[in-house]
């Protein structure tokens, strides 16, 4: 990077030419600008630019805000430099923090509520009277070993470990997430080949680049990512994208194809047929790093334990995954697949590919996608290597702190009921279908940047639940912004925007590892001027107050004599007696949990947290490539002794944690040339083609990467009907869920919410572009406006997510975006929403809310889908079967109505195609696999073969 062309040395900077407009690090404390408001006079305005980090999506993009010395108002934001991963560089979604700070209708103060749950009154509160209610009851759970009745419920995280530490520390297994409306069916896909659960392609060096979905234009981590395929594309780099819509990704592919949903896998299994016949592979990767011995053993016992006679077994197994097959089953040309084939043999081990959500979100058997993607890079040996497809965990960092609790010995079954051993992660979609079963009950409840009854299918259910006070004792919101959810809840808290709260973040944008650091910058500026501060209320607006000490201070509350053990992981090392504060907390964790860190800060005569404070971001390692083939260390292998199938293990008891040495205590492999590497993360640390532990646990069908046909494949499709598919799971890349509700910038550009229909079918449906349908499916309908356009492939339609928000009459909420709704349940269990006002503009601090022009709010399809959760991944399957046609008499735009007496009837049918634990040796899931709080090998294992729920 230059500024005024001279060279600026920041830490972990790869220079880019274009980089050239930012001021140079050693002004970020004193940088002027003239007021581009008062054009044509100069006035200037000196900043402070303080680094921190985005909060508006997963990336973790780095920004600096620009702090007025006058006034110590934030007048912007862009992009950090210094930072890595997005290398100065932000979407629309970083500059619009600043519309979410200044937000006219932001939450500012402690609300409790008044009158009946759901009525949408509030009052105000302080701190410590809703501290002291929430502790009494956390403790009484705690001391009564109601320990499971403390929950945890996190949308965005927008940190790493510093919640799971706080949970650690209380001895619950509370820790929910959102993962099963995101991401679980490709987590589980990744996860049965290699341990880790999602995958980091090396864009910027690949020679092929094939996605699934639009992750240029939308995709996880799309910031960081774009940079770099449009990088690879200028240096000759082909990309493929397999997607529904013609997307801005599409837009920009050397090969675009459009298959009938569900059928992706097909597509693979073909190309990885067509490399097998053809033996375009990498041999000898194969041989040392799939565990090809156990293919044989269990599916070929008879064949001679040979890795010719291997290949020869699999390329046999694989022919029937023929270009006509999958061209059949995609109803695409079979000249695309084979122009696919060729394109991944011509990127031999530079191979990166990409999938998330999309089709491995969408469909039954949605895993089986992410695995037969997958299965290409395997095959071409690009896993790991330059342009290749690397695991998440080798460039993603958390920084532990050095002082953590001992691992709870509970075990949830809300989350982790034992019909879903193999799901990725907590069954969060079931919770009000669990609790509705008398599976338990909650006392304390928290939804954390979560908004549950509008992001979850099945809202009208969450509703019910919600309102439900013998089912969830206490709701706590702990949210910036007023939300669906938060008007059901008994305490609104509000937490802090991207500039307003102390959070280490990593993510895996390229073969680098950093850590960077989100701090509230209001703060930073005070320090630096000396102006005293009790703690982030006195920093940020109103009594705005930053989760980590809300969680200090809530921690010591519920254990204030320490009799629980819970206050000593939140107590002062220097002052004993006395709360830990967050300048102490993030100097431990600097200091003692950042390889290279103190290093790097004493060079330039700072502490660890000064130099964090400083540039945001510490890179940790560059050009991170083939880590499984890394020597194990002395101390590694101290102690370690090889099984009968070369896995290295130390010793372990059932007291023991699985995350601290793997499973059951393996630390790496030995290879049959003796070399002794760490490998992967899979049970036998190599990269499992064949998984044991879909076999053992009862799915040998799909122990391999294989073809599973979706819910709502082309045969499940009544087309005669006027049935279609619709896709309501794809992301527009200018809003962010509930949040981007206080953004005008975002608002402004994305505020229309039309259903893309293929111009056929509109036709044939004598449906054009404007008018109202009505979309049925399984448990209810919705109206919405119809867009024809060739730009989707026919047979499908699309809804895009994000849109559809709205507030009941009377209730709060963000005027921005939302619409005002009569809200109806009849006594026989069926729910009515209707619109009664759009988007207007109105009155407020900030004179744009006057000048609102769109009126749209959206559908809220969500509401009408049952949960159709995978039985394996646990993913719901978004994709839904529904019948269209032209608008009832009478119906209105975003009108929804459901018959939650239905979408029980869906769930108790998708709990009947699971099959339930325990697994081998009792247990209730396999050792390896990801839990965000991991409690003891003994909490694992079941007292008995009874399942909850049984007789009830």
């Amino acid at each position: 990077m230059t500024t005024n062309g001279e060279p600026v040395n920041l830490p972990g900077e790869r220079r880019h030419e274009g980089l050239r407009n930012f001021p140079p690090v050693e002004d970020w404390d004193h940088h002027v600008e003239y007021d581009a408001k008062a054009h044509p006079r100069k006035v200037p305005h000196t900043y402070s630019l303080i680094p921190t980090i985005c909060f508006n999506c997963e990336s973790s993009c780095g920004l600096l805000a620009y702090v007025d010395h006058e006034d110590l108002s934030i007048k912007k934001f862009e992009g950090n430099p210094a930072h890595p991963g997005s290398r100065g560089r932000n979407c629309a979604k970083g500059p619009a923090t600043i519309n979410q700070v200044h937000d006219p209708e932001r939450i500012l103060h402690p609300l409790k509520r008044v009158g009946e749950r759901g009525s949408g009154r509030f009052e105000r509160v302080s701190w410590e009277d809703a501290l002291a209610d929430i502790a009494t009851r956390i403790r009484a759970a705690i001391v009564d070993n109601r320990r499971d009745e403390v929950m945890y419920h996190v949308g965005r995280p927008g940190e790493d470990g510093f919640a799971e530490r706080v949970l650690q520390a209380w001895g619950i297994d509370g820790h929910n997430s959102h993962t099963n409306v995101c991401s679980s069916g490709g987590r589980s896909g990744y996860t049965h080949w290699m341990g880790y659960d999602r995958p980091s392609p090396d864009y910027a060096h690949a020679k092929t680049i094939l996605l699934l979905s639009s992750h240029l234009e939308t995709g996880h981590y799309f910031n960081p990512h774009a940079q770099r395929i449009m990088e690879a594309k200028q240096n000759g780099a082909k990309v493929v994208v397999l997607d529904l819509r013609l997307s801005n990704t599409a837009s920009h592919a050397d090969l675009w194809i459009s298959p009938w949903p569900g059928s992706e896998g097909a597509i693979f299994l073909a190309v990885a047929s067509y490399l097998l016949r053809t033996r375009a592979i990498d041999r000898d990767f194969l041989k040392r790093w799939v565990n090809w011995e156990v293919y044989l053993r269990r599916l070929h016992p008879d064949a001679e334990p040979d890795f010719e006679v291997f290949l020869e077994r699999l390329t046999e197994d694989y022919a029937h995954y023929t270009f006509e097959f999958a061209a059949q089953e995609a109803h695409v040309p079979v000249a695309q697949i084979e122009e696919l084939a060729r394109l991944v043999v011509q990127a031999g081990t530079s191979l990166a590919t990409h999938t998330w959500r999309s089709a491995a979100a969408g469909n039954l058997g949605g895993w089986q996608i992410a695995r037969s993607l997958f299965f290409l890079n395997v095959l071409t040996g690009s896993v790991g290597t330059v342009g290749g497809t690397h695991p998440n965990g080798w460039e993603k960092f958390i920084a532990h702190f050095p002082d953590m609790p001992e691992p709870n010995d509970s075990w949830s079954e809300m989350l982790w009921p034992i019909e879903y051993p193999l799901t990725t992660n907590e069954m969060s979609i079931l919770l009000p279908h669990l609790l509705k079963d008398g599976r338990g009950k909650l006392e304390v409840y928290f939804s954390r940047v979560y908004n549950p009854l509008w992001v979850n299918p099945d809202g009208f259910t969450w509703i019910d639940v919600l309102k439900d006070a013998a089912k969830i004792g206490l709701h706590v919101a702990l949210t910036p912004t007023w939300s669906e959810s938060a008007t059901f809840a008994d305490y609104v808290l509000p937490m802090g925007h991207a500039s307003e709260r102390h959070d280490t973040m990593s993510f895996e944008t390229h073969a680098s590892k950093w850590l960077a650091f989100r701090q509230p910058v209001t703060r930073v500026a005070m320090e630096q001027r000396g102006i005293a501060y009790r703690d982030s209320r006195d920093t940020n607006p109103g009594e705005v107050w930053e989760e980590n000490e809300f969680w200090f201070a809530l921690s010591w509350q519920i254990d204030p004599d320490g009799s629980l053990g819970i206050r000593r992981y939140f107590e002062s090392k220097d002052r004993p007696g006395e709360m830990m504060t967050q300048d102490e907390y993030y100097e431990t964790l600097f200091a003692h949990s950042v390889p290279g860190l103190p290093e790097a800060a004493e060079q330039q005569g700072l502490t660890p947290l000064a130099y964090m404070r400083k540039y945001g971001v510490f890179e940790i390692a560059k050009d991170v490539y083939r880590l499984d083939e890394r020597p194990l260390t002395e101390a590694e292998l101290e102690g370690a002794v090889a099984d009968e199938n070369g896995v290295l293990r130390k010793p372990v008891t059932l007291d023991s944690a699985p995350p601290l040495v793997g499973e059951a205590g393996a630390v790496g492999i030995v290879h049959a040339d003796g070399s002794k590497t760490a490998g992967w993360l899979s049970p036998s640390r190599k990269l499992e083609l064949y998984s044991t532990t879909l076999a053992d646990w009862g799915w040998p069908e799909h122990a391999t990467p294989g073809y599973v046909e979706s819910h709502v494949s082309a045969r499940r499709i009544d087309r005669a009907n006027d049935e279609f598919v619709l896709m309501p799971n794809f992301r527009l890349p200018t809003l962010i869920h509930t949040r981007s509700g206080n953004a005008k910038y975002l608002n402004e550009i994305s505020n229309t919410h039309p259903l893309w229909f293929n111009h056929g079918d509109a036709d044939a449906l004598g449906v054009a572009t404007g008018d109202l349908v009505r979309v049925t499916t399984e448990i209810g309908h919705f109206v919405a406006r119809a867009w024809a356009t060739e730009a989707i492939r026919p047979g499908v339609v699309g809804l895009s997510h994000h849109m559809g928000r709205w507030m009941q009459e009377g209730h709060p909420g963000s005027r921005w975006v939302m619409g005002k709704v009569d809200l109806d349940r009849s006594d026989d269990g069926i729910w009515r929403l209707r619109y009664v006002d759009g988007i207007k503009p109105f009155p407020s601090e900030d004179p744009d809310s006057e000048r609102i022009y769109w009126d749209d709010p959206g559908v809220h399809q969500n509401l009408t889908f049952p949960v159709q959760p995978d039985p394996v991944s646990g993913m719901h399957c978004w994709h839904q079967k529904v019948r269209i046609e032209k608008a009832h008499e009478g119906d209105r735009y975003g009108d929804v109505e459901v018959d939650v007496n239905k979408s029980r009837a869906v769930y108790r049918r998708w709990l009947s195609m699971t099959r339930p634990g325990p697994g081998p040796d009792g247990q209730r899931r396999p050792e390896f696999m990801m839990r965000h709080v991991t409690p003891k090998r003994s909490a694992y294992r079941m007292a008995s073969a009874s399942r909850p729920g049984e007789g009830q």
